[in-house]
């Protein structure tokens, strides 16, 4: 037998139960997971309260459940403990691995498709790479790839005191940009300060204030890219912030998911490029990425920020927090 964190109808965090699992029979191409740690991500908030359920993307490419009982998570780390037949040949029993895509990672155990898992540097112990592997490379395509910070170019970074934020923040820093993120209150400012953000702007609600704020910052041009993780509450304001030609770079939505909007838009606010997007077009810079992770780490030039550790019999209490944006950071669950 198994545990993992399941619910039976989505909604709240106390919807999440840590229960006994019977473990599925592995089918073609499939591995067995033993979980030594699984991150908190927006993306298990909405699979929770049911907003993926009638999201194509998420079932089809992601490789999601979206079926009840459902078991919680999208992203672990572990160890493989019996493969199926088709395997990939570069994987074997005993592998240090990360599992991405997919759901079910906040358990003991995951079965899951082989092409979803990665071998982890033994440089990364399991709580760290629960916490950075995944982000950082996302932060890494984002910042080297989706747009690629040039020097002296102005960044904006919406939600730069969470886990993705914080290393948003520090990896356009690493090449060479101005960095202003934005934060909902003054603890969080202190973190992003501390990332090594030039500006920092703490705001509440969706106003144009913040737009104008960018604007004096930077000298009446606006901003050569926003990272953008909110969505629906900041899409208008972002679009004011940027300079002409700017680009803004959409990889989630934990306000709600943007409206369609008319092309024009664009034009008239400055010839402006606009993208959804997320890790799976950069996978081909995955190795290049784990190198300069290492020693970005090792040289201290890039710190990962863990909020905590909760053992996964708690992740309700930790929904709670990410949910209320109590967190700074990462915050892994083990089992």
């Amino acid at each position: 037998m198994a545990k993992a964190v399941r619910i039976h109808t989505f909604g709240a965090p106390e919807e999440m139960k840590w229960e006994e699992v019977d473990l599925p029979q592995l089918k073609q191409g499939e591995a067995l997971i033993r979980i030594h740690a699984a991150s908190v991500n927006f993306l298990d908030v909405q699979m929770r309260r049911g907003e993926l359920a009638d999201q194509k993307f998420y079932k089809e490419k992601g490789g999601m459940e979206t079926t009840l009982p459902l078991t919680i998570g999208s992203q672990g780390v572990g160890v493989i403990e019996a493969l199926g037949e088709g395997s990939p040949e570069h994987l074997k029993i005993g592998d240090r691995v990360l599992c991405f895509g997919g759901s079910g990672t906040y358990a003991t155990h995951v079965v899951t498709a082989s092409e979803r898992l990665m071998p982890i540097p033994d440089a990364l112990d399991f709580k760290l790479a629960a916490a950075v592997y995944t982000q950082g490379f996302l932060a890494y395509a984002f910042t080297h790839h989706a747009y690629p910070v040039q020097p002296e170019d102005w960044c904006l970074v919406q939600a730069a005191a969470g886990g993705l934020g914080l290393l948003l923040v520090q990896m356009a820093k690493l090449r060479g940009g101005k960095v202003i993120g934005v934060v909902s209150s003054e603890s969080k400012a202190k973190a992003v300060r501390e990332a090594g953000a030039d500006h920092v702007i703490v705001r509440s609600g969706a106003d144009q204030a913040l737009a104008r704020e960018v604007r004096r910052i930077t000298n009446g041009e606006g901003v050569r890219v926003v990272y953008d993780g909110v969505g629906k509450d900041t899409f208008d304001m972002n679009l004011d912030s940027l300079g002409l030609g700017g680009y803004l770079i959409i990889f989630g939505q934990s306000s709600g998911f943007i409206p369609p909007f008319d092309l024009m838009k664009l034009q008239e606010k400055g010839s402006l490029f606009v993208t959804r997007t997320n890790g799976l077009p950069y996978r081909k810079h995955w190795k290049a990425y784990e190198t300069r992770l290492i020693e970005w780490i090792g040289q201290g030039r890039l710190y990962v920020p863990v909020e905590g550790v909760y053992p996964m019999s708690k992740a309700a209490e930790a929904h709670r927090r990410f949910e209320r944006r109590e967190t700074i950071g990462r915050m892994p669950l083990v089992p």
